[in-house]
C-alpha cells in the first residue's frame, strides 16, 4: 500500500518536528516536505504534489493565502487547516479558502491523525470544540438565518450539494454518481441558485445546520 505523502507548514520548528515524529510512526503516513512561510508552502507543495497539506493558519504569508492558492492549483490536494483558534470567523475563511479540515492545536495526537484520516477520505473535519463554536453561531437569534430553498431540492442536487460540501471534486462526484462532469455542475449551479447560496463555505454551513452531511448518498 502507497503511503499518503504530507506536506508540513508552520513556522514554528518544534511543533513541525512533534508532528513529524506523530506521523512518521503511522505506517501509513510519510512526511514529503516542509515549509516556514506561505510562499514556501505553495512551492514546495507545487514541487512535490503532497496528499494531504497541514498548513498552520497564521504562518509568515498567511496560511489561509497558502491553502487557497494551493488549491486552484492542485484541487485534489486536501488541506488541513492547524489553528490555536476556534473563533467561527477563521473556520469560515477556512472552508471558504478550500480547506477539508480545521484542527486545533491543542488536539491530541489521536485526534489530528483522526482528521487526517479523514480529509484523505475526503471527509470534511471540523474539531469538535470549533464545530460546537460554528454550530452555536448558526444557531444563535442574533445571527441571521441561512436562508430557505425558494423552491425543493430534487434528490441529484441534494445528493451533489452533499459531496460539494463534503469536499469532493466535481470529477469525483461525477465518477461517484456515474454523471457527465457537465451535469454535475448543473445540479450544483441549480442547487446553490435554489437555495440562494454562494461559495463552499455558505453550503457547508447550510449543510451543518440542516444535517446534510450526515444524510447518506443514494445512487
Amino acid at each position: 500500500m502507497s503511503k499518503l505523502r504530507i506536506l508540513l507548514a508552520d513556522d514554528h520548528g518544534v511543533l513541525r518536528a512533534g508532528l513529524r515524529a506523530l506521523l512518521v510512526a503511522q505506517p501509513e503516513f510519510e512526511v514529503v516536505a516542509e515549509a516556514e512561510t506561505a510562499e514556501a508552502a505553495v512551492r514546495l507543495a507545487l514541487e512535490v504534489r503532497p496528499d494531504i497539506a497541514i498548513v498552520d493558519i497564521r504562518m509568515p504569508g498567511d496560511g489561509l493565502v497558502a491553502a487557497r492558492q494551493m488549491k486552484q492549483q492542485l484541487p485534489g490536494l486536501a488541506v488541513l487547516i492547524l489553528s490555536q483558534y476556534d473563533d467561527p470567523a477563521y473556520i469560515h475563511q477556512a472552508l471558504e479558502a478550500g480547506a477539508s479540515g480545521y484542527a486545533l492545536k491543542r488536539s491530541s495526537g489521536h485526534e489530528l491523525l483522526d482528521a487526517i484520516r479523514a480529509v484523505a477520505r475526503g471527509e470534511v473535519y471540523l474539531h469538535p470544540a470549533a464545530a460546537r463554536v460554528l454550530v452555536d453561531q448558526l444557531r444563535s437569534p442574533r445571527q441571521s438565518a441561512t436562508p430557505t430553498a425558494t423552491q425543493p431540492l430534487s434528490e441529484r442536487e441534494t445528493q451533489v450539494l452533499r459531496l460539494v460540501a463534503l469536499g469532493h471534486t466535481t470529477q469525483r462526484i461525477a465518477e461517484q454518481l456515474f454523471l457527465s462532469v457537465r451535469t454535475v455542475e448543473t445540479y450544483k449551479v441549480r442547487g446553490l441558485e435554489k437555495l440562494g447560496l454562494s461559495g463552499r463555505a455558505a453550503l457547508v454551513r447550510y449543510a451543518i445546520e440542516h444535517g446534510l452531511l450526515e444524510t447518506p448518498t443514494q445512487n
